[in-house]
């Protein structure tokens, strides 16, 4: 009988992204086509993650990469992964705020952390699942991991669409815009125009304040404003992306700051709580919160965003 796919190497990293919908399987797309490592793409829905996945490798002779991926329905063939991406979860739809998806997506976000795990108990958790910032604190607490190998893909997204809405506003590259959003993943997120830079220059000093506020209103809304077009699901491009750069900053050891929803204790007037802020990633998970000065206004909001988090994660809990 012909194999379905090629056996995961033993030497390369492995990758478990779990949830084959749009979001998973185009973070697993890329993390193939950068040849980051192996990847196991995991489903509930019989068929669906193995037809993804031969579809996958039979793209390889065309985009010249000799990483595996292949699909399944449950997780043994997840055990000894290095990282895992939880993408699993209900999305979104037109009226719907990411809080209203709380009970649904713990119950399965929580199924999925204990299966993945017991068979991976070295792995680093990313967690792509919404409510972002409740989810990760669950994932934490039913992994029973260090809270370093637990993280949340959030500012990664809402600063790429901070700096994407820079760019077009000014008529820049977009490739010299650099920007940052802390806070929850919500709609108390802090678009944060001082560390928001285009090739070093703070936005600032190039464009008025009530441009810059209504920049911040559109970020803030940029998920809602993608499900309003789509009707029937969310963004799935740029989330899979953002996932996928924590995952290299990661695997890669490069220790590269980015924003993230990660533990923070004392940091910016915040205790024990998962909330966005500037980290450095490596082969650890977390190796450090950086903590940056803020003024007034912008550190305020975020430890009122950090309230509204703290509310969430008591119904959570």
């Amino acid at each position: 009988m012909l194999k379905i796919t090629k056996d995961l190497s033993k030497s390369r990293p492995k990758v478990t992204v779990v949830g084959a919908g749009f979001v998973g399987a185009g973070a697993a797309q890329r993390i193939v086509e950068k040849e980051l490592a192996d990847v196991v793409l995991v489903d509930v829905v019989e068929g669906l993650p193995q037809g993804k996945a031969l579809d996958m490798m039979e793209s390889a002779p065309i985009e010249g990469f000799d990483t595996c991926i292949i699909g399944a329905n449950d997780y043994e063939q997840t055990a000894n992964s290095d990282v895992i991406v939880i993408t699993a979860g209900l999305a979104r739809k037109p009226g719907m705020s990411r809080d209203d998806l709380l009970a649904k997506n713990a119950e399965i976000v929580g199924g999925v952390v204990d299966q993945v795990a017991k068979r991976s108990p070295k792995s680093i958790i990313i967690v792509v699942s919404n409510p972002l910032d409740i989810m990760t604190h669950l994932a934490w607490k039913r992994s029973g991991f260090d809270a370093k190998r637990v993280i949340g893909m959030a500012g990664v997204l809402d600063s790429a669409r901070y700096a994407t809405f820079i760019a077009i506003e000014l008529g820049v590259s977009v490739k010299d815009v650099r920007a940052m959003v802390l806070g929850g993943h919500g709609d108390s997120m802090v678009p944060v125009p001082d560390y928001s830079t285009v090739n070093g220059i703070p936005i600032t000093q190039l464009l008025p304040a009530e441009k810059i506020a209504e920049i911040n209103k559109r970020t803030q809304d940029g998920g809602i404003e993608i499900v309003n077009y789509l009707k029937t699901g969310s963004a799935f491009y740029a989330p899979s992306s953002s996932a996928v750069a924590m995952v290299e900053a990661i695997l890669t050891d490069s220790g590269r700051v980015l924003p993230c929803c990660a533990y923070v204790n004392n940091a910016y007037g915040i205790k024990n709580l998962f909330c966005g802020v500037p980290v450095r990633l490596n082969r650890q998970g977390v190796s450090e919160i950086v903590e940056i000065k803020l003024n007034a206004k912008d550190l305020s909001a975020l430890q009122k965003s950090a309230e509204h988090v703290k509310e969430l994660v008591a119904k959570v809990s």
